[in-house]
């Protein structure tokens, strides 16, 4: 038995023997010389060659070899070549150099000085070159550039793969397009379909306009539209920035779309907006709704604006925010437009002057106005405004007066219990430094004012007036004078005799919960205040 075993074993071992030699004695193939002027022998130059000279012509399985001149190695299955060489495979690849070092049996072609190889549209040259003819892998390591139909590629390391046409680079990769060039430390490039696939570092500089920052990504040199991954960047000379986890960005129809902790920054305009989507168009973008527009864009999702132009920063969220170039006239030179910033749902607003909340916002950048409808409400120090509609005007960076119109109410806190109160058609609270320092109402005026005690500052009553116009001056955030119209009425109640009725007005609401108290606030949805029944309409919001 055991005798069986070990010829069976044995017979196993000689069959897996014999399939190893058919396998090896099959892929081998012999180089075969096809032609030479001239064949000689010289055993003290080359005792195991032939060496062979003039219009030299070697074969390969589909792969020809010329030369000048070579010493063929037949033992070895190999050969040397010397100049004017020429590799032949098929009739797609052609390799030229000066010198050439061929194995048969690992089918290794080595181009040496002068090489060139060239494949259908791109054409790589180098000074040493090698190529696996079994792998069909070219590679350099010693500087070497390639050449398509659109760009140039060039790096100290290289190789190239005929049959899928795709190469890589490293160390110093350097492409340049006729319209902008790229700077790696590694870069793989497919030379059909002209996209390069970024993996390092990489920097798309297309001079003194944009330029491109991205360590993972697809960029198509073709037709200029690229993938960008892991916090890239793309910015303008105009002062425009794009960041995001994610952007799908087309240099040629001015178009970015961004995903993922967004910023779109406008330094020109100072201000940033963030955001987890957004789209952005520049200038004439070929993909603009409103291609007559200059730059303007989008973001949505956690939406919020932050302008830092001045001393007093303010941020703004909504659902969905907005900012848009404009111009002035027909045409969009850069001196006559100007910058419009709309915002849809949930707005919430903070300055530290004054905070607000509203459904929608819009700013316009060339009389500095911010126009906030839907249920709006500002607050500044202890006063509140509240109206259908309100404008903002601003000058300096600073907010100047607050307009009001349709069911305006105006509460200026004294404690948890007393509030004065000022309501109208339409309203005007100017501000000085931040502070209220004087309310103009207009139609239907009603107040409720809490006098002071001016020894010991305690509240002497409650006094009511309805008149047609009114106006409360304030000093040191507590109202100092009031001026009525002649047919004034009112009455003065004694505090312990004023009823909840009596003290507030059938407008009165207090949404001091909605207030934004810190810039982190305006992120955080805070259900609205309800109002109390309306009835004084303006005459100006009719009007318009």
């Amino acid at each position: 038995m055991k005798s069986e075993r070990k010829h069976s074993a044995l017979r196993r071992g000689l069959i897996v023997l014999s399939i190893l030699i058919f396998q090896f004695s099959t892929a081998q193939t012999l180089v075969y010389l096809e032609r030479a002027d001239n064949l000689l022998f010289d055993q003290e130059v080359a005792p195991d060659a032939q060496i062979v000279i003039g219009n030299v012509l070697f074969r390969h399985d589909d792969a020809l070899m010329y030369c000048d001149s070579a010493c063929f190695y037949e033992g070895t299955n190999s050969l040397d070549a010397f100049g004017h060489v020429r590799l032949v495979q098929g009739d797609t690849l052609t390799g030229f150099g000066d010198k050439l070092f061929y194995n048969g049996n690992t089918k290794l072609a080595r181009l040496r000085q002068n090489v060139r190889l060239i494949h259908h549209q791109s054409v790589l040259t180098t000074d040493s070159l090698n190529y696996d003819r079994v792998k069909d892998l070219a590679y350099y390591y010693s500087g070497g550039k390639i050449v398509d139909d659109l760009n140039t590629l060039t790096s100290r390391w290289g190789q190239y793969t005929p049959y899928n046409k795709r190469a890589a680079f490293r160390d110093s990769v350097h492409l340049v397009n006729d319209r902008f060039t790229m700077d790696t430390d590694t870069l793989l490039y497919d030379t059909e379909s002209h996209i390069a696939q970024l993996v390092s570092p990489t920097v798309v500089l297309y001079e003194r306009e944009t330029t491109i920052l991205s360590s993972n990504g697809l960029y198509n040199t073709r037709t200029e539209e690229s993938e960008l991954y892991d916090r890239s960047s793309v910015t303008h000379t105009d002062g425009m920035f794009l960041i995001g986890d994610t952007i799908f960005y087309d240099k040629i129809r001015s178009f970015g779309r961004l995903y993922g902790n967004i910023e779109i920054i406008d330094s020109t305009e100072q201000m940033t907006l963030r955001g987890d989507y957004g789209e952005m168009y520049e200038s004439g973008s070929e993909a603009a709704l409103h291609p007559e527009w200059g730059d303007y864009g989008f973001v949505t999702r956690r939406a919020l604006l932050e302008s830092w132009g001045d001393s007093l920063h303010t941020f703004v969220h909504a659902d969905t925010l907005y900012t848009e170039e404009l111009a002035l006239s027909d045409t969009l030179p850069k001196d006559s437009t100007y910058r419009r910033i709309r915002a849809y749902r949930n707005v919430r607003i903070y300055r530290e002057d004054m905070q607000a909340v509203c459904d929608s916002m819009v700013y316009l950048g060339n009389d500095s106005i911010g126009k906030m409808y839907g249920m709006p409400v500002c607050w500044s120090d202890n006063n509140q405004v509240s109206a259908d509609s309100i404008y903002v005007y601003m000058k300096d960076d600073a907010v100047d007066y607050a307009h009001g119109m349709g069911n305006a109410i105006c509460i200026q806190q004294h404690d948890l219990l007393h509030y004065n109160q000022m309501s109208g058609k339409e309203m005007f609270a100017h501000v000085r430094d931040g502070d209220v320092y004087r309310v103009d109402v207009n139609g239907n005026a009603e107040t409720v004012f809490f006098p002071i005690d001016e020894k010991d500052h305690s509240i002497t009553g409650c006094n009511r007036t309805q008149s047609s116009f009114v106006k409360v001056f304030l000093e040191n955030r507590q109202v100092h004078h009031v001026l009525f119209t002649t047919s004034t009425t009112g009455t003065m109640y004694p505090l312990e005799q004023a009823s909840d009725a009596v003290m507030h007005l059938n407008a009165f609401f207090w949404a001091e919960d909605e207030r934004p108290r810190v810039p982190a606030d305006v992120l955080v949805h805070v259900p609205r205040t309800p109002r109390q029944g309306k009835k004084a309409v303006s005459a100006t919001q009719e009007q318009e």
